[in-house]
Order: structure tokens, then sequence, then C-alpha cells
């Protein structure tokens, strides 16, 4: 494949997730009422159970494709992914509808073990946060349009609809991939099943001291992100009274990450992953500590929740591509397993802390905020133990 291609099918089976989370904000009031969800936060299952599902699959996975390769793996996933659609879009009650994003979940975490593992098994190093960063440009646009996508079927279709275009979206992409993608895995990179080869490359993972820290850190960063979206709809229903801004907000908010992330690929070769992933956690304390002080004193409006919000955003958009990178780049030699034990702890792991802000909901957005800050504060804490301390350049003896 070219390398536009290869960038281009990387966001597409990256924003088979982002599609499946946010085309759907919009529909949660009515697919509530059609499922009998009497409590309003309680719509935030239908976010949290697919998330969940996506997390808790992603440990397998990587296992998997380093014995049987990349490709199969990630078929399968797909495949179920277009299934589990389907059985969503004719779910008749709320538990059903939670066994379908369940296991929508399961089919899609093959999508992002898969996608972080092809790309190391192509690139390591700066040149892999640049492929992440242009791969991100694109899945970033999923955010910006997914809820304006539904909220524009929910104009002429049902909200089943949502999960049809979920299918049709999900089988593209399985297509294209089929007949498209090599495989990357080379036959003597293959690692059998074994017990003690299993045991011995999650040992690795989960002892290699930058890598667990910056995976921790990112668990704590994507709560936040992960509270944002459990309560966005609620947020501006709820607290500005303003539904009909809900999907163009949401858009713009959105748009500083994929902005960020256009920034991140020119920069990150020449400045390097730390420089800028640190430089923007410390901006995204500073957004997000800014955001509840606003909020705890009563200050808050439409306009600045939308400014912090959007700063805090694009600063997201520069440490979650390098985060992610610098957490995998040591562990080259055991990318399946690294990829699936990193994208279980923090999608498993965010969720958890999104579902634990999202929850506590109570009309404002003083919860939303104060997570936001303690999320950021608290990954700066993991990072400083990680790097033993030090900010912008490696430890002696790492690059």
């Amino acid at each position: 494949m070219s390398f536009r291609s290869f960038v281009t099918l990387t966001a597409a089976l990256m924003a088979v997730n982002a599609l499946a989370i946010d085309s759907m904000l919009p529909a949660l009031p009515e697919m509530a009422e059609t499922l009998g969800i009497m409590e309003a936060n309680h719509r935030q299952w239908i976010v949290t159970a697919y998330l969940l599902g996506f997390g808790v699959a992603q440990i397998v996975y990587g296992t998997l494709s380093d014995r049987f390769g990349r490709r199969p793996v990630l078929l399968f996933g797909l495949g179920l992914y277009v299934l589990a659609s389907i059985a969503a879009a004719f779910a008749g009650s709320f538990e059903a509808m939670m066994w379908a994003r369940i296991v929508q979940g399961v089919g899609a975490a093959a999508t992002r073990v898969l996608a972080v593992s092809i790309v190391r098994d192509c690139y390591s190093g700066r040149d892999m946060a640049r492929v992440m960063s242009l791969a991100m440009i694109v899945f970033l646009a999923v955010p910006i349009l997914a809820p304006s996508i539904g909220q524009a079927i929910l104009w002429v279709a049902p909200w089943r609809w949502i999960f049809g275009v979920l299918t049709i979206f999900g089988a593209s992409v399985m297509l294209w991939a089929a007949f498209r993608l090599p495989e990357t895995l080379h036959e003597e990179d293959r690692k059998p099943i074994e017990f003690h080869s299993v045991v011995a490359a999650f040992r690795t993972t989960l002892t290699t001291r930058v890598a667990v820290g910056y995976m921790l850190a990112m668990a704590f960063v994507i709560g936040g992100l992960f509270g944002f979206i459990n309560s966005a709809q609620q947020v501006f229903v709820d607290v500005f009274a303003a539904p009909q801004l809900f999907t163009i907000i949401f858009a713009l908010i959105a748009g500083f990450m994929a902005v960020a992330s256009l920034v991140n690929s020119r920069i990150v070769v020449r400045l390097g992953m730390r420089r800028v992933s640190h430089a923007a956690l410390l901006g995204y304390i500073a957004f997000t500590g800014t955001h509840a002080l606003v909020a705890l004193t009563g200050h808050e409006s439409l306009w600045s929740f939308t400014a912090l919000q959007g700063g805090a955003m694009f600063c997201f958009g520069l440490l979650a591509p390098n985060f992610g990178a610098l957490a995998m780049d040591p562990l080259g030699h055991v990318a399946g397993t690294a990829s699936s034990v990193q994208g279980f702890v923090t999608t498993v792991g965010g969720a958890l802390i999104g579902f634990y802000i999202g929850q506590h909901f109570d009309g404002t957005v003083v919860p939303l905020t104060l997570g936001f800050s303690l999320c950021g504060l608290a990954a700066l804490g993991i990072v400083l133990v990680a790097e033993k301390g030090r900010l912008f350049r490696p430890a002696p003896g790492r690059t």
C-alpha cells in the first residue's frame, strides 16, 4: 500500500470505534424512551457498555495477532462488529441493547489493537508518532461529524438507522482491509500461544517503566474525555438549555483536537514526543483547572464552556498520539501483546473513570470540570514518576 492509503486505512479502522460512540449521542433521549430507561443518567450505559466490551476484549487480540497474524484477526473483529451493529438495530429492550453494545465493543476492539500493532510493525519512534498523528486527523473528523450524522439520521428515520449506518461503514472497512491490506507481521516474528511466552510478553509490557507510566497517564486523560462524552448531551440540554447547538459546539470542540493532531504531525519529528506531549499536558492542566474555577464560582456560560473545553481538547490532541507512541516505542518486539494490554488498561480504566464522572452529573458542569482537572493532575504525577522527575527530555540512556 502507498503511504497515503496506509494512513487512510489506519484512520478508518480507528474511526470505526469513534463512530460507534459519538453518532448516537443526539439519539440518547429517544433511545431511552423506546427502551424504557427512566433515569437520565442511566442513558450513559449505552456508551459505557460499548466501552467496557471494547476495553476488555483488547487483552486477547494482541496474543492472537502475534500468533495468527494481524490480517485474519482484524477481519474477524470487523465481522463481529457488523453482526452486533445489526443486533443493536433490532434490540427491543434495554438488556438486549446492552448485550449488543458489549459485543459491538468486543468486535471494535480488534480495530484498536491491530491498527496500533500494524503501524508499529511498519514504523517506530518519531515516524510512528507522525503516522498516528496523520491518521488521527481523519479519525478526529469522525467526532466532529458523527453527532451531526446521528442528528441527520433522526430527521429522516428512527434512531435504529444509526446502527444501520454503523453496519454499512463497518462492512465497507472490512472489505477494504480484506482486499487491500497485506499481512504486516513477518513470519519469523510470529509467536506460538504458549503459557510461558504469553506470560513473558505480559511481564515485559507491565514492567517497562516508561511504557507503564504513559499507559496509566493516558488512562486518566482518556477518563476525562469519556466523562465529557457521557455528560455532553445532558450538559447542553439541562445546563445550557441549548439542545439545538449540541452538534455544532460538539463539532467545534472536537475540531480543536483535529487541528492539534495536524500541528503535532508537523512538529513532533523536529521537537520530539516528550517536549510536545509534556507541554501539552501542562496546558491541559491549566485549561481544566481554570474551567473548574469558573464553574465553582458560578461564572460558567455556554461560551466559556466552549472556549475552555476547546482549549483542553487542543492539548489532548497534542498529548494523546505522543503518549501512545511513547508507551509503545520500547515494546516493538511484543507489539501485539503490548497494544492489547495498553488498550485494555486505558479503555477500561478510562471508561470507569469517565462513568464515575458522568454519574455525578447534577445539573451543573462542576463535576465534569473537576473530573477533568483531577485527571490531568493525576496524569502529570504518573509521568513524573515514569520519567524520574524529568519533563521535556528523556532520562539518561533513553531516546
